[in-house]
């Protein structure tokens, strides 16, 4: 821009009007062009009503509370199902548990992108839980006929008969349709969720900060029923039973969900974003050649309306200049209709800054899920082989995830009570620490936790017995670490859905809440990677490794301690990234975004 001289700029301010008159819908590219659907500024707001709120947010929170019973009450014991009932060894059911949770999570991407592009929060959670229900409805229905036999089968004493292929691949059908659902289902509540508060309420940012705290605790809530009542009865034998019991949370689940469809806040879809965020790389690359323009004369929309469909403007940021070129007006960009792909807006631009920026961040939260993934698999197969007979009553070693909840819950209280104030009068920020901050906190008390889990499993092998499956060390002692984890958990990941769903321009909304969920993903991913490394390593010649078939014979507590290691690796990575990212900056004179409150509309969506 720097090459314009003042007859340029002229000329520039005189085709204004005519790019900005076009630019929202070639970029969005989804609006009518029949005249009837031009996007007014004044009805893109969000129109004062009486929705929304604490009250219809506080059924979402019950419905995430039920759906996440239902889903643990699958999830949480699989490990034991696969090794007891399949009949799987130690190393492929742990890899197989980390992979199914994998999926779970990677699907929350799906679920993220169909809602903020296409059909908006209300129907992404209405159809993905739908398919929840169908999936648990298969898991019964083959546990029933094809799997438990004979009854009561799968207990720990009690051996399973060989399953049918038949059976085997609806168990498999059943389960990744369980993973597509949950998965779709759990960012879009987050994001729903979020969106009963109104971004105008001067306390909003306060309010949903509160939300996502408490959408923690409801998902906490709901698992703790699957970690203790359900968990007892699969364990000894009965687990067409409890796959009924998550039956019947998710259809609940669903039918209290529907309740508040008359007064929920609704939102609209904003669009693809992917060739929202493509159209800045390609017209910065054709652009490649230019100087980036100085801030204030980069290409933006005049007044308060923003090229992408219900989106507040984001102000310009310094970060990744070179997408800048993308903005920069050219003469040719002067002449002739307006193109998208080679002249986008600031804010088209800060979009996809965001989520380069948001890139780093995330990437350093993907070890500490696979700390906190070793709960449902090697946590689990190392309490397994640990005394937990009291008298007659045999404790589940999948139910010792409860003192990981109860810490969640416990810990969720003590932060947003006793901590937050604190911290808040201490540094000034009413939040008490900021979602970096408490991200960083979550990955130290998360490496503490793998040495808590490798001082355990050294206990645990000095007390076997030569011959004997289990050790007689007590399986309590496992209660540091699970402790160590939720309190863990508390930091991370309600931070991380702070931070995400925070950062994330209007547009990517739900995207942002997946990115907590896709780190999980590739957590498990990342688990199984490491397992099967270590194994081939250390499964050399008459060596078994260290995550043997007979964990006796292993050394289990030396791959608690790498992953220890690489946590401490990551977090010194962790503190680099923190101190370089800089946070969104909305157009502050903008408070409104368009709301969407066509009930019957949506109803017959669905």
């Amino acid at each position: 821009m720097a090459s314009f001289d003042s007859s340029n700029e002229i000329e520039l301010k005189d085709n204004a009007e005519i790019i900005s008159s076009r630019q929202v819908e070639a970029v969005n590219g989804s609006e009518n062009t029949d005249g009837k659907k031009k996007l007014d500024t004044k009805s893109s707001l969000i129109k004062k009503q009486p929705s929304g709120g604490w009250t219809y947010a506080s059924l979402l929170l019950v419905n995430q509370g039920l759906a996440t019973l239902a889903f643990f009450g699958v999830g949480v014991n699989l490990v034991l199902f696969l090794t007891r009932v399949l009949e799987q060894d130690n190393a492929d059911a742990a890899n197989n548990v980390s992979k199914w949770t994998g999926t779970v999570y990677l699907f929350s991407l799906i679920g993220a992108f169909l809602s903020d592009s296409y059909w908006g929060r209300y129907l992404t959670c209405a159809v993905f839980q739908l398919v929840l229900v169908l999936g648990l409805g298969l898991l019964s229905l083959a546990s029933w006929l094809f799997l438990i036999n004979p009854a009561g089968c799968g207990d720990g004493v009690k051996v399973c008969m060989p399953s049918s292929s038949v059976g085997i691949a609806i168990f498999y059908l059943s389960i990744y349709l369980i993973a597509f659902g949950y998965g779709g289902h759990q960012p879009t509540i987050a994001t729903f969720g979020a969106d009963q508060f109104d971004d105008s309420h001067p306390k909003a940012a306060e309010l949903k900060a509160a939300f996502f705290c408490y959408f923690y605790f409801a998902l906490n809530a709901g698992s703790l029923f699957s970690n203790t009542i359900l968990v007892y009865y699969e364990d000894s034998g009965k687990w067409t039973l409890g796959f009924l019991a998550s039956l019947g949370s998710a259809i609940l689940a669903l039918v209290l969900y529907m309740l508040g469809t008359p007064r929920y806040r609704y939102l609209k879809a904003y669009g693809n974003p992917l060739p929202r965020v493509g159209q800045v790389f390609i017209a910065a690359y054709r652009k490649w050649d230019l100087a980036p323009a100085d801030a204030n004369t980069l290409y933006e929309l005049e007044g308060t309306q923003s090229a992408i469909k219900g989106s507040r403007k984001i102000l310009h940021s310094d970060d990744f200049r070179f997408l800048d070129k993308a903005a920069t007006v050219t003469q040719n960009d002067l002449c002739g209709p307006n193109n998208p792909w080679r002249l986008c807006t600031v804010t088209q631009v800060e979009e996809a800054k965001c989520v380069l920026k948001m890139l780093p961040i995330w990437l350093c939260t993907i070890i500490y899920s696979v700390i906190f993934t070793q709960m449902a698999s090697l946590f689990v197969e190392q309490g397994d082989v640990m005394a937990a007979k009291f008298g007659n009553f045999h404790l589940p070693a999948a139910s010792m995830s409860a003192f990981d909840i109860c810490s969640v819950l416990i810990c969720t209280g003590i932060y947003r009570h006793i901590l937050v104030p604190l911290a808040g009068k201490l540094s000034g920020n009413p939040k008490g620490l900021t979602e970096l901050q408490r991200m960083g906190i979550g990955l130290i008390i998360g490496m503490f936790a793998m040495i808590a889990a490798g001082v355990t499993e050294i206990q645990r092998l000095k007390f076997v017995t030569p011959g004997e499956k289990r050790s007689s060390l007590n399986i309590f002692w496992q209660i540091p670490q699970y402790v160590l984890v939720g309190s863990s958990e508390v930091f991370m990941y309600v931070g991380q859905l702070e931070f995400f769903n925070g950062q994330a321009p209007d547009g990517i909304k739900s995207f942002g809440s997946s990115l907590c969920m896709a780190s999980i993903s590739l957590g498990n991913y990342v688990s199984s990677l490491l397992v099967n490394m270590v194994m081939g390593i250390t499964a050399r010649g008459e060596s078994p490794g260290w995550i043997p078939a007979d964990l006796n014979a292993g050394h289990m507590d030396r791959f608690y301690f790498l992953i220890a290691g690489l946590t401490a690796i990551d977090f010194v990575i962790y503190v680099f990234c923190a101190k370089w990212y800089k946070c969104i900056n909305l157009d502050a004179s903008e408070k409104g975004i368009q709301l969407e409150e066509q009930h019957n509309d949506v109803l017959g969506k669905v």
